[in-house]
């Protein structure tokens, strides 16, 4: 039997009690969610379509928030700009549309709910009672089998049985949903590419036993409630919610709005988490995501835009894209003239006309919300779908024009796409900083 109890030692560990607030420069690494990994709260779980979380407080702090200020991130993902506006101690909403990470955002939130001992109690009660179970795993989930030994795959479902036994959806139980969630990657030998695509083809050196991989990150999330319940101010609130439509916000309220919206370069935000969803049964196989997820989000990927089976000659005529259909147009039918030359045919023509009539809408939302003088900051980054170069900024900037906003500048973090060595696209890259006036 599984007996080990979890100890509150050291919750004040070194790494935790030396985190700072650095000073980034222009030339920081806002556009990266790698630093987050080390900080309390952010590390919880990893996701890779984020940003800078200190980036976010020292932005918040250069604008001398006032009592009443308030933030706004309308592509939360797993809460980078709220956590960073609690440490700050400002006010702050956020917008996420893809159920399962807004879910996993809004459990982090609840770092202001539970106590660390009578989480890490909870957790030991967990593993003594998986402990207890011995009936085989029943999945016919391919993926699954292929990502986790039998053995492994045995322990997780037992540890799955013994959480939905006992979960009312209480904050606790929402935090023990995120642990075990946070857990699944550590005891898997399938290897996971940079962008938390999961490669059951490729294995990986390091798998924990199931038990200790929950172990391990419970310690690690007790140490940062205990942490964050001293440092941290609760005053942020996680909307499960697609961004394209408005928003229960008071209109008129929004200081600054922080975020990071996908880029158009084809990265499926859908498939990023399904080795999770797939575990709880949210999903069953790749198929799904389209009805579970991309329904939820904006269209960034060609599996999306082609499963919306979207006319280019159609979406094209729509009234928001007016601003940039002059350049916008011939960038789409030039895409669908090289595709038909391309072996996977892929629908970028129309991806990269629905990512922006989406966008369009995003600035259409935030105009109402934002007060006079607001501003906003989008890290944001250009693409070039075969070899076709899209300068999202620029067209970004004149769709907030349209909507309503005063003026745009375009500040370069780094260059993208320049080692080009064994790549199938020579078009030099950037990502940077839209600043928008409001």
């Amino acid at each position: 039997m599984y007996v080990r109890r979890l100890s509150l030692f050291p919750l004040f560990s070194q790494a935790t009690a030396n985190v700072t607030r650095k000073k980034e420069t222009k030339e920081s690494r806002s556009g990266t969610f790698t630093d987050n990994m080390k900080l309390p709260l952010h590390r919880w779980f990893r996701y890779s379509a984020g940003f800078s979380a200190e980036w976010v407080e020292n932005t918040i702090r250069e604008h001398q928030p006032g009592a009443d200020y308030t933030v706004l991130d309308p592509f939360a993902g797993s809460g980078t700009t709220l956590l960073a506006a609690e440490r700050v101690g400002v006010v702050a909403w956020g917008l996420e549309g893809h159920p399962f990470v807004a879910r996993i955002a809004r459990a982090k939130l609840l770092w202001r709910e539970v106590e660390p001992g009578v989480f890490l109690d909870a957790i030991a009660t967990l593993l003594e009672q998986a402990a207890r179970i011995d009936a085989a795993p029943e999945t016919d989930s391919e993926l699954l089998q292929k990502c986790y030994s039998p053995e492994s795959l045995a322990k997780l479902f037992a540890l799955k049985t013994a959480f939905l036994e006992r979960d009312t959806g209480s904050a606790l139980d929402q935090l023990l949903w995120l642990t075990l969630t946070a857990a699944l990657r550590a005891c898997s030998h399938a290897g996971t590419a940079q962008w938390q695509y999961v490669l059951p083809n490729k294995t990986k050196a390091k798998v924990l036993d199931p038990f200790v991989a929950l172990e391990e990150k419970a310690a690690q999330i007790a140490e940062d409630l205990a942490f964050a319940q001293r440092e941290h101010s609760a005053q942020a609130t996680i909307l499960q919610h697609d961004a394209r439509n408005t928003p229960a916000i008071p209109p008129n309220s929004i200081d600054l709005v922080v975020t990071s919206p996908p880029y158009p370069n084809n990265y499926d935000y859908a498939d990023a988490t399904r080795l999770e969803m797939t575990f709880w049964g949210e999903i069953k196989g790749w198929g799904d995501l389209n009805n579970a997820v991309r329904k939820h989000i904006i269209r960034s990927c060609s599996q999306h835009s082609a499963a919306d089976k979207i006319k280019l000659e159609v979406i094209l005529q729509e009234a928001a894209l007016a601003p940039i259909i002059d350049e916008l147009g011939p960038v789409c039918q030039e895409l669908a003239e090289v595709r038909l030359t391309k072996g996977g045919k892929k629908t970028y023509h129309t991806m990269i006309a629905a990512y922006f009539l989406d966008l369009s809408r995003i600035f259409q939302m935030l105009r109402p919300l934002c007060k006079a003088g607001s501003r906003l900051c989008l890290v944001i980054g250009d693409s070039a779908p075969y070899g076709v170069h899209v300068p999202a900024e620029e067209w970004l900037g004149k769709l907030a024009l349209a909507a309503g906003f005063k003026s745009y500048t375009f500040e370069k973090i780094r260059d993208r796409n320049v080692k080009w060595k064994n790549r199938k696209h020579d078009v030099p890259l950037h990502e940077g900083r839209l600043w928008i006036e409001g």
